[in-house]
């Protein structure tokens, strides 16, 4: 307990206490630096999400209060974000423009030292990383309530890329206007067809005359709603920060529990466990009677739980599919690799996406 002080007291206290921190952070960095130094010698990459992962969660766990977990673990992120950049300056593409989910789910996973790069579509995303323009790539891959990114799914099915980290964010849709704007004012609402969709019930009970447009993005929307009179978007808080724009209303989708998952690319997966992680797959098959049953077989004896199973249309090849599965646990494992080898015998085509830590559980 703290000695009760004058406020002029305790403001020295914590001037001290800054210093500490000061000295203590650039220790930090200069064991950051030596470990850079080694990685160069061994062609180490920079990005370690599993590392990162356990080292926010072992704090997190540790932290007496009283600061709350999600602000120990919003420091260190940015802590890890400024000795990640000693090592190497990240550029991260994600699906722009400013402002986006993605933009802020790549945000909350690299922190703020990454140089962030907007691209116009998912496939630029890909695109920049394959071509060394981008070191990691963000793209959304699922909804909660819209389900799987058809687009993402195709581009890893033929991409080199590999799912390296994974990202859970809730989602909270905002109606957005110019700063004088009312409810009263609009004429359109516009965002992106995802964020329509998720809030159809509340624009029907609240605007039941106002027409709707599909964007390219909801933050598309917001540079639509800064600059037509009459027209309001759905994005975001941080959009009418960006963009200079007023929050008409808050939470406005349909289900209260709305998350996206987005996942981050990279050319290489995690290639350690971290304890808690995911491999993502695909795989086609010849159309047989039961061959779906035999494929998902070796999981059920290797007791290795199955999370998502998706089909996607094979392009070219009328009614033949492909499956996506996410099962808990690493390539690496015994276990894991056992199914896999037992998988790969009766497929045509087998493809690990990437083995990653599993994201923690969003903020509500």
């Amino acid at each position: 307990m703290l000695r009760k002080s004058s406020i002029p007291a305790l403001r020295q206290q914590i001037d001290r206490v800054d210093d500490q921190l000061l000295r203590l952070l650039n220790r930090r960095a200069r064991f950051a630096l030596e470990i850079a130094r080694q990685k160069a010698r061994t062609n180490s990459g920079v990005y370690a999400p599993g590392r990162e992962k356990g080292v926010i969660a072992r704090l997190a766990r540790a932290n007496p209060g009283p600061l709350p977990e999600r602000l120990v673990r919003a420091i260190f992120r940015e802590i890890i974000s400024a000795s990640r950049s000693l090592e190497q300056h990240l550029r991260v593409a994600y699906l722009g423009p400013e402002a986006t989910y993605t933009h802020l789910a790549a945000r909350q996973q690299l922190g703020a030292a990454a140089e962030y790069r907007a691209a116009g579509s998912v496939g630029e995303v890909f695109h920049e990383v394959e071509s060394g323009r981008a070191d990691l790539g963000v793209v959304p891959v699922e909804n909660s309530t819209e389900g799987m990114v058809a687009n993402t799914l195709d581009l890893l099915a033929d991409s080199p890329l590999r799912i390296c980290a994974e990202i859970s964010l809730s989602i909270r849709h905002c109606l957005l206007s110019r700063p004088d704007g009312t409810l009263a004012d609009l004429r359109r609402v516009v965002a992106h067809p995802q964020a329509l969709a998720q809030c159809r019930r509340w624009l029907a009970e609240h605007l039941p005359g106002v027409s709707t447009e599909a964007e390219t993005s909801n933050a598309r929307a917001a540079e639509r709603a800064r600059d037509e009179a009459g027209t309001g978007a759905i994005a975001g808080e941080t959009a009418a920060e960006t963009y200079g724009l007023t929050v008409l209303a808050r939470a406005i989708q349909d289900e209260p529990g709305n998350l996206t998952r987005f996942v981050v690319l990279g050319h290489d997966d995690a290639t350690q466990p971290s304890g808690d992680d995911k491999t993502s797959i695909l795989f086609s098959v010849r159309d047989e009677v039961g061959i779906l049953f035999r494929m998902l077989r070796p999981f059920a004896v290797h007791r290795i739980d199955l999370i998502k199973i998706e089909s996607r249309p094979l392009r070219g090849r009328p009614w033949e599919y492909l499956f996506f599965l996410d099962l808990k646990g690493h390539r690496q494992e015994r276990r894991v690799q056992k199914a896999l080898v037992e998988v790969e015998r009766s497929a045509l085509r087998l493809k690990v996406l990437g083995s990653y830590p599993a994201a923690p559980a969003p903020e509500m």
